[in-house]
């Protein structure tokens, strides 16, 4: 399979927090760790030349794509045994596809959160408004698009959408905008209409359609779910003495990694219905809780988007992993 075009002629994705991360997993050579958001490849590359074995999950198939198209930069497919294996699945299925290939515990599991740099620079993809695409915003390219959602759901789901997931506070005023103009096909259609509706000053340092096209690609993808099941299944491949570290880029990604591992190292239960519990009384499973730690001032100056990442990461204890249940929405 060849490399997606689109991707071969952007610039590299600079991966965040790299060297955080790398000391956050601390890996050795021999280790297995995955890389539950491949993308690029830039934490993968960079534990492979530790010396760990990666297995690299993907729901993008241009991002496998990409890797199995440079085969000089990605000698390890080929070692034997290979020391980079990909799968192109979600992350939350992370334990089954390695249940599936024979591994039960691993060393390390890294998660960066959200939509990958390539995804947002092609317009094809319609993530962003920053040029004019199709209004799709499906990380797997497949499933209902952005549009799909916008064009048929009733007023007050997609309030509900842009208040729950981009914390708009004008929803109300959004959807009843969005649905008097529909249908929508196009980013750039999409970005006038909620700039009409909250009022777009030029020069204001945000645009205010943001928060709108994050909720919504949040939404399409299941993201808020999707990073449940993936700290879930973290929690259980990982052996005793095995390190989490998760990149998130937006509050609502950041307040559920927290309370995650606030739950997890003993803390308390989950403060809000929308998290998952756990039964009372396990011993935790993660200690050494890592304080939050955040782009530097070089990191900002090389790469603008890395300015709302946060990093968390923790130690796997002994504990068995917890059972889980999820309250209903």
């Amino acid at each position: 399979m060849s490399v997606p075009s689109q991707i071969a002629k952007h610039s590299p994705h600079v991966p965040v927090l790299l060297e955080e991360v790398v000391a956050a997993l601390n890996p050795q050579r021999g280790d297995l760790i995955v890389d539950a958001t491949l993308g690029a490849g830039g934490y993968t590359r960079r534990l492979l030349d530790a010396g760990a074995t990666v297995h690299a999950f993907d729901r993008d198939p241009d991002a496998i794509a990409a890797v199995r198209a440079n085969p000089a930069r990605w000698p390890e497919l080929d070692t034997t045994p290979p020391r980079l294996v990909l799968h192109l699945r979600r992350f939350s299925e992370m334990k089954e596809a390695l249940v599936e290939v024979g591994v039960k515990t691993v060393d390390g599991v890294v998660m960066d959160i959200g939509v990958s740099s390539m995804q947002l620079d092609q317009a094809g993809r319609g993530f962003a408004f920053a040029s004019d695409g199709p209004l799709d915003m499906r990380m797997s390219q497949e499933g209902p698009s952005a549009a799909d959602f916008l064009n048929t759901a009733d007023e007050a789901q997609i309030a509900d959408v842009l208040y729950l997931h981009g914390e708009e506070r004008q929803s109300r005023r959004v959807a009843r905008a969005i649905v008097a103009a529909r249908p929508l096909s196009t980013t750039a259609e999409l970005a006038r209409v909620v700039r009409k509706a909250l009022g777009h000053r030029p020069g204001a340092p945000k645009d205010p359609a943001t928060r709108s096209f994050q909720a919504i690609r949040i939404h399409v993808n299941g993201e808020l779910d999707e990073l449940d099941a993936g700290l879930e299944a973290a929690e259980a491949l990982l052996r005793a003495g095995g390190r989490l570290a998760v990149v998130t880029f937006h509050s609502l990604e950041d307040r559920k990694v927290k309370h995650f591992l606030r739950h997890a190292s003993g803390g308390g239960q989950a403060a809000s219905r929308h998290l998952p519990q756990t039964v009372a009384g396990k011993a935790p499973t993660f200690a050494q809780v890592a304080k939050a730690v955040r782009p530097g001032e070089a990191e900002l100056v090389a790469n603008p988007r890395s300015r709302s990442a946060t990093l968390r990461s923790a130690v796997r204890t002994d504990a068995p992993a917890r059972a889980f249940h999820r309250s209903a929405a």
